[in-house]
């Protein structure tokens, strides 16, 4: 017997950890088992053809809200190919009304919640040592009627398996891993309100998995963890050990700020730059909005954490935020934007409410008026408060900060409309409605033309001179980009004459095979540190890395 664990990834350097786990927790049975992993991006014919090649007996689907439509697809191509191979189902998309799931789709079988002790029992059955009727957590269709097992309790973290293998070649991908399953909160919009209680593996389990990823040379190791530090001693423990190694891996943590103790904060200034990534689910700053939710917490909370990490200038902070949550309407996610704008974290994330399968928002649907998509992934489309026009404005806001703000790469551009609008939020929402008026929405732009836009920007919106922006654009466009030589947009007016009399001063100090001159009509440090803009010539060599000096 062949089964093929079939991940269908959002991004090639995603891992599957799902599939991983069946593998490894099976991997002392009597049967052959292969992972094949595909991208949402690949096409069916050819997940078809590599699937179909491979001549399974099963094909075992691990589903989520943004592969589940194209697996569906994928499964009825399978059985049109070989009906005989079987097909069964897996994941958070399928746990919380398996029954209709399996009534409706091609295929034999879904593992309800946990699925390791399942397949593993399934794989058993497959193997003639345990009955159908006993694999606890199944469901299973034999001639278009579907039968449930009893349901499978929780297992032991004992119990859980490394998922990775000796010879697997993560070098390219972001490795995710879990200490912990569960979550002590009770978010109204979030699968884990569906169960209650945190599990953790052994501490000395998890470092030694840890040691496992940084001798491997592991870029990024992200905790799927849904609260990460919601027990210190646990958190500090691990947080202590990797600080203390000799590493380039960079760990990624979703954590909840508001309870960050003291003496978590004070190790954590002890972590060298980049050794830490955290990602703070802020989702909005209306604290009645927070308690319609089932989060007891007030933003000033967790401002106060989020500020005293920024301010140890060594840890990366992702915050979220989410349009469409029950009783907030356009203004107030405005405010909420501009209070966590303020904060300045490395990425700003706006998310769109999704009302999953099995979460509580869904049952409070009706109460807030909330009209949201029957088909993955379930977004929400308006409310009783915001209306599906407005929700459209915010993805425009969505599309620029994702662009232009997280890139981190036109912080000096930026800079200067920040400036020039009341708040942040006007500036986003109006470079988004630029976007859409000249249809970049719907066409690709090159890198170049991500600059230009800002200068016909300022002349279209602003109405404004771009003699100082042009300067700016110009600079940041050269520190961010290592080819040498300027769209035509760009180039400065410097005479031949002026720049070969420049050179001539500074042939004893600098290789110009190395570098190339550029004249600028503003003092440009000047602005970088205190966003002012004084009119003086000032040359500056690049390099092809992008390195930059100035040099009069």
């Amino acid at each position: 017997m062949k089964v093929l664990l079939t991940a269908v990834d959002s991004k090639f350097i995603h891992s599957n950890l799902a599939v991983r786990y069946l593998k490894n927790f099976t991997r002392d049975l009597d049967y052959e088992v292969k992972i094949k992993e595909f991208t949402i991006n690949d096409r069916e014919g050819r997940i078809l053809e590599e699937i179909i090649k491979e001549k399974p007996d099963i094909v075992a689907f691990s589903t989520y809200i943004w592969n589940v439509e194209l697996i569906s697809r994928i499964a009825n191509l399978i059985k049109r190919v070989d009906s005989n191979i079987e097909i069964l189902y897996g994941g958070p998309e399928v746990s919380f009304d398996s029954r209709t799931f399996l009534k409706n789709n091609v295929g034999e079988y879904v593992i309800e919640g946990e699925g390791e002790k399942t397949y593993r029992d399934f794989v058993l059955h497959k193997l003639g040592k345990v009955k159908l009727e006993d694999v606890k957590g199944l469901h299973y269709k034999i001639d278009e009627v579907v039968y449930s097992n009893e349901k499978r309790p929780l297992m032991s973290m004992d119990e859980i398996v490394f998922p990775y293998e000796e010879g697997e070649d993560l070098s390219n991908k972001i490795v995710y891993y879990e200490a912990s399953r569960g979550c002590p909160f009770n978010c109204k919009y979030c699968l884990s309100s569906t169960s209650h209680g945190v599990r953790f593996l052994d501490i000395d389990r998890v470092l030694n998995d840890l040691m496992y990823f940084i001798n491997k040379k592991v870029r990024l190791v992200k905790f799927v963890d849904r609260t990460f530090n919601c027990n210190s001693k646990f958190a500090m423990a691990i947080w202590e050990f990797l600080i203390k190694q000799d590493t380039n891996t960079q760990f990624h943590f979703e954590i909840s700020a508001d309870i960050l103790k003291p003496q978590e904060i004070e190790l954590l200034s002890k972590a060298p730059k980049g050794r830490f990534r955290f990602e703070v689910g802020v989702q909005t700053t209306n604290d009645e909005v927070l308690r319609n939710i089932n989060r007891f917490v007030n933003f000033s909370d967790i401002k106060e954490k989020v500020l005293e990490i920024e301010a140890l200038r060594n840890i990366d902070q992702h915050l979220d935020l989410i349009a469409g949550l029950p009783g907030e309407d356009y203004e107030s996610f405005e405010k909420s934007f501009n209070d966590m704008y303020e904060i300045k974290p490395e990425e700003i994330q706006l998310g769109f409410l999704k009302l999953l399968k099995g979460s509580s928002m869904r049952e409070d649907a009706d109460k807030y008026g909330m009209e949201f998509s029957p088909y993955p992934p379930y977004e929400i489309l308006k409310t009783d408060k915001i209306s599906y026009e407005e929700l459209l404005k915010l993805k425009k806001v969505e599309e620029m900060v994702d662009k232009y703000y997280n890139s981190q790469k036109f912080k000096l551009i930026i800079k200067y409309f920040e400036n020039k609008f009341e708040k942040p939020f006007n500036f986003y929402y109006s470079l988004g409605m630029f976007f859409e008026n000249q249809g970049y929405f719907n066409k690709n732009i090159g890198n170049a033309e991500y600059y230009k836009v800002f200068l016909d920007f300022n002349e279209s919106i602003l109405k404004e001179s771009n003699e100082h922006l042009k300067e700016i654009v110009r600079f940041n466009y050269l520190i961010f980009n290592k080819r040498r030589g300027l769209p035509e947009f760009l180039r400065s007016d410097m005479e031949k004459e002026e720049e070969k009399s420049i050179k001539e001063k500074l042939k004893e100090q600098y290789s110009f095979k190395e570098y190339h001159l550029e004249k600028f009509k503003i003092d440009l440090e000047k602005y970088i540190e205190a966003g002012e803009i004084v009119q003086e010539n000032t040359y500056y060599l690049f390099n092809d890395k992008a390195d930059y000096i100035r040099c009069i």
